[in-house]
């Protein structure tokens, strides 16, 4: 577990979160990313989504949002949605932004990153609280994709700092097209700025290639998407 750290939370609960590094980083020079898992945990796709990203010169933190309910490095089953429901039930505004803030704290402190260019990503769930993060935290820019429940948060459109992408599944029979257009129209109505994609032959969690509705094309042009989106919009 030596890619964990401890992050301690302003609520006075401890939280564990998942990290990576680039390798040949040297000074405050590399971008950070949050990165926020599905609801099923920080699982083996969650890491390795952060592997990734460190590949591509990222310092990345995962942080474990259900630490007050689970224990650490907990993992949810893709085929047991009911095992992981509670936990995420149990999560609060209030205290996904406590950990969004010491996450955040974490990196823009790191040895490595430049705290002008910290940004955020969430799949699932976590694209929900990707578009929080974007709304707390001073990011360059936030990135969802297909978001549970993003219209819960649509009010807090006008605290968004910079830039978000949004990606939806076509296919997607979980998030339907209102929840898509509360959220466009949120962001429309104070006039900030995203980018919004809806991929039309793609399903719910087409990014993972642990689930059945995987899709190698959408993820492949999803991920060229997203590096781009952050490319441009670094200091």
């Amino acid at each position: 577990m030596e890619k964990y750290v401890t992050l301690k939370v302003a609520d006075g609960t401890d939280m564990k979160a998942y990290t990576a590094i680039p390798e040949g980083a040297a000074g405050k020079t590399s971008p950070g990313l949050i990165l926020l898992q599905e609801a099923y945990g920080v699982n083996h796709h969650i890491r390795d989504m952060a592997d990734r990203f460190a590949a591509q010169g990222f310092v990345v933190i995962a942080p474990e949002l259900y630490h007050r309910t689970a224990p650490p490095y907990f993992e949810g089953s893709y085929t047991n949605f009911e095992g992981v429901r509670s936990h995420g039930m149990a999560m609060t505004l209030e205290s996904n932004e406590a950990d969004l803030k010491a996450a955040y704290h974490w990196l823009s402190h790191h040895e490595l990153v430049n705290p002008e260019n910290i940004f955020s990503i969430g799949y699932c769930m976590g694209g929900r609280i990707s578009f929080l993060a974007n709304a707390t935290l001073p990011i360059k820019a936030g990135v969802s994709y297909y978001s549970g429940y993003i219209s819960k948060v649509a009010d807090k459109a006008g605290s968004v700092n910079s830039r978000h992408l949004f990606f939806w599944g076509g296919l997607d029979k979980h998030i339907g097209q209102d929840q898509i257009d509360t959220i466009t129209k949120a962001m429309d109505e104070v006039g900030k700025e995203y980018i919004n994609v809806k991929i039309s032959y793609a399903d719910h969690g087409f990014n993972c290639d642990e689930r059945d509705s995987y899709n190698e094309k959408a993820a492949k042009e999803a991920w060229a998407l997203t590096l781009a989106f952050f490319k441009n919009n670094m200091s």
